[in-house]
């Protein structure tokens, strides 16, 4: 269980935890188009990339990484422009994609049996390296961007910079309180010290934005382009999706899209409701990647309450 917010120790100890989770990951970064991209590895198994979110790196994961890769070969790079990965004054979405399909193209065979699971901004590039691909592709998408339809907002978030240049912590972490129960987290009591730690570390790396991309739409006309099975898994407090319109959307472009509602949570589900994600997760592979290529656990329920 990771810390509560608050004392000093608690902050520390969440930054400890992730340097310690770091350490167990295997690191082949690999250079493409002239960018490097930070690539972690964790555990063995049946090939699974974890791609995170806008104004995010690896540590999106940081919930799940562990649960996945007592299964699987869980890969997680930081998007070019995010977390370690190497950007470029001319990097846009087409660039990025580029990157990304020239990272999973050395990394893995065309042909190679591959999950991909996409968060927010990953979710949309999840889809595009998805149809992409040749062999057999499995993706499941988790709050995914760019499916053009209503949003529900729960405020303004606040503007961090000025705190974070001037070294004021106490207001900057105040700042992304707020933004984490705005955006990302539906409970405060699910806003410890390790959601915060990761929040403000990956705001402070994020060079490349993706709103404008995120809320552009084709999401839906990526997705008729995929050839294998596919999963939604949405919050049901998802301040960036109506999950009943996604759902119905990409059900019309996609009829066998499995999908999955939890309740009590918000955007970041694999962060808030990191036992059930986990659990659908685990369920699904087993389900949609070959034969013998994974263990199979329990059964996955259509609504996850927590």
């Amino acid at each position: 269980m990771a810390p509560a917010v608050g004392a000093d120790q608690e902050v520390e100890g969440a930054r400890q935890w992730v340097d310690q989770l770091d350490r167990r990951c295997r690191r082949p970064d690999v250079t493409r188009g002239g960018l490097r991209l930070a690539w972690r590895v964790i555990g063995q198994g049946s090939k699974v990339i974890l791609l995170h979110g806008g104004h995010g790196s690896w540590l999106h994961w940081a919930r799940n990484l562990e649960a996945l890769a007592q299964h699987h070969e869980v890969h997680v790079p930081d998007l070019p422009g995010y977390g370690g990965s190497d950007t470029s004054a001319s990097l846009d979405f087409d660039e990025l994609l580029e990157v990304m399909h020239a990272g999973v193209t050395q990394q893995f065979d065309e042909r190679e049996p591959l999950a991909l699971v996409g968060f927010s901004f990953g979710g949309l590039v999840a889809a595009h390296l998805a149809a992409r691909r040749k062999g057999h592709t499995c993706l499941a998408l988790l709050g995914p961007a760019g499916h053009g339809g209503p949003r529900r907002p729960k405020g303004r978030l606040q503007p961090w910079r000025e705190a974070a240049q001037k070294g004021d912590q106490a207001g900057l972490s105040a700042i992304m309180r707020h933004n984490l129960l705005t955006h990302m987290l539906h409970s405060d009591r699910k806003l410890d010290a390790l959601a915060l730690h990761i929040h403000s570390q990956s705001c402070r790396q994020t060079r490349f934005f993706s709103k404008t991309i995120s809320h552009a739409g084709g999401l839906a006309g990526v997705l008729s382009r995929c050839t294998g099975p596919l999963l939604l898994l949405l919050g049901v407090h998802d301040v960036t999706a109506d999950p009943s319109w996604v759902t119905k959307t990409l059900c019309d472009a996609k009829p066998d899209l499995e999908h999955r509602t939890f309740l009590s949570c918000g955007h970041w589900a694999q962060y808030e409701a990191a036992q059930a994600v986990n659990a659908c997760l685990h369920d699904w592979l087993s389900r949609s990647m070959p034969p013998g290529e994974i263990q199979r656990p329990g059964p996955c329920g259509t609504i996850a309450r927590l």
